[in-house]
Formats: C-alpha cells, sequence, structure tokens
C-alpha cells in the first residue's frame, strides 16, 4: 500500500467515526505500526486536516474537512454513475435530478483525465420508467425530512376517500412505479406508508415533531425487519 493510499484511507477511517478512536484501534485496521500512525496523523494536520487529539486519548476528525481529489477504482466509479443516474432519471424532482447530475459533474472535475473518461464510457443505462407524477412538490417533502419537521397533508385512499392527516416524515422510497413516504401518523398513532401521488395537498408545518428522525427510522426498521444499509 502508498503512503498516499494509507492517507486517504485513514481520512477515511476518521469521516466514519463521531467520536474519537485510539491510535492503537486506528494502527489496527490500517495494518501499520502506532508509530507509523503518529507519523501520518502529524502529515494530515501539517497538510490541513483537522485531526484533534493526541496519543492516548483518541483522534477525532472535525467536520468540515474536504477530501482531496480522490482515486475511484473502475467498480466504484460504475457505482456513483448508476446512482447518480438513477436519481436524476428517477427522482420525479426537477431539484433532486439537477443536484444529481451537479454531484456527478463534480466528482468528475477532481478527477485525473483516465478515470473521468471513464464516466462517460461506462456500460451502465438507467432507463426511464412510467413513475405516476407527484401532484405536490416533493421538496417540501425532504425539507420536512432533514429538519424534522411536521407535514398537514390531505390523502386520498385507495377508495378515493380524502383524509387530513399530520404526519411526522422520516423516510422516502423510491419505487419503479411509485414514491412511498414512510411517516408517523399522529391520527392512527402509527407508522403509516403514503403514495406520494395520493397526497392531493400539503402544507409544511413550523412545528417540529417530538422524536429524532434517527429514532423513528431505527424503530421502522425494526418493525419492518429491515436491516440498516452497509
Amino acid at each position: 500500500m502508498s503512503r498516499t493510499v494509507r492517507l486517504l484511507d485513514l481520512l477515511q477511517l476518521l469521516r466514519n467515526r463521531s467520536t474519537p478512536v485510539s491510535g492503537a484501534d486506528l494502527a489496527s485496521e490500517l495494518g501499520i505500526s502506532i508509530r507509523t500512525l503518529y507519523r501520518d496523523i502529524a502529515t494530515l494536520q501539517a497538510q490541513g486536516a483537522d485531526v484533534a487529539g493526541e496519543p492516548g486519548l483518541g483522534y477525532v476528525l472535525r467536520p468540515g474537512f474536504t477530501l482531496p481529489p480522490l482515486m475511484f477504482s473502475a467498480d466504484e466509479i460504475e457505482a456513483i454513475v448508476l446512482g447518480s443516474r438513477w436519481v436524476a432519471a428517477k427522482a420525479d424532482d426537477d431539484h433532486l435530478s439537477q443536484s444529481a447530475r451537479q454531484a456527478l459533474a463534480k466528482i468528475a472535475a477532481v478527477l485525473p483525465a483516465g478515470l473521468r473518461d471513464r464516466i462517460e464510457a461506462t456500460n451502465l443505462l438507467v432507463a426511464r420508467g412510467v413513475a405516476i407524477p407527484a401532484s405536490v412538490d416533493t421538496s417540501q417533502i425532504r425539507l420536512a425530512i432533514r429538519h424534522e419537521h411536521k407535514l398537514a397533508i390531505t390523502y386520498r385512499g385507495p377508495d378515493g376517500a380524502e383524509t387530513d392527516r399530520t404526519i411526522w416524515p422520516f423516510l422516502i422510497g423510491f419505487f419503479d412505479e411509485a414514491r412511498i413516504v414512510a411517516a408517523w401518523c399522529e391520527m392512527r398513532q402509527a407508522c403509516r406508508h403514503f403514495r406520494i401521488d395520493r397526497i392531493t395537498a400539503l402544507r409544511p408545518l413550523a412545528e417540529r415533531y417530538p422524536q429524532r428522525r434517527a429514532a423513528l427510522l431505527k424503530q421502522w426498521r425494526a418493525s419492518n425487519g429491515i436491516a440498516p444499509p452497509v
């Protein structure tokens, strides 16, 4: 393993931890000596990485540090391209679709020419589906999820009857022919799934819901037998 790759791996390990991690654990994961780990930490700090900590106390990478231009494998590039193109083609949300295209362009801009060419040459295609369009602004749902705010919605059930609900949205599921928002429903006092194309009216509320989104998501995964993403 080259020293450059090792430093990038060390940065990635630190980025994946929200609490301090000991030098011994970092050295073990990287397969290097503790003395080499200390030198690598000093190198990252000298290059501008805001790594806080010291021997015996552990290390943590403070938020806000931007990684230098990254080197990706062919498989990693194809995964990034496929994911970004899927969002651009399937999101049914102009803001999200445009953001996916912009993110891919930013990644391409910092790649070396040889790897940048792979983005255009990748043999993975995302076909446009026939998802039913939403009648409400789905970016408002994403914003409510991000800020943990309640939403007032009017929902049309399978029988055509409409009901007014106050929900605590915490997840949007993207399927080929439908988009689903998972939320705590105050009327039902339980988690429910709402097809976005059946939401006929939507009003963001200033009130935050009382539970954290992460807690709702954890409860939802447990009740549905869904493992957290890797």
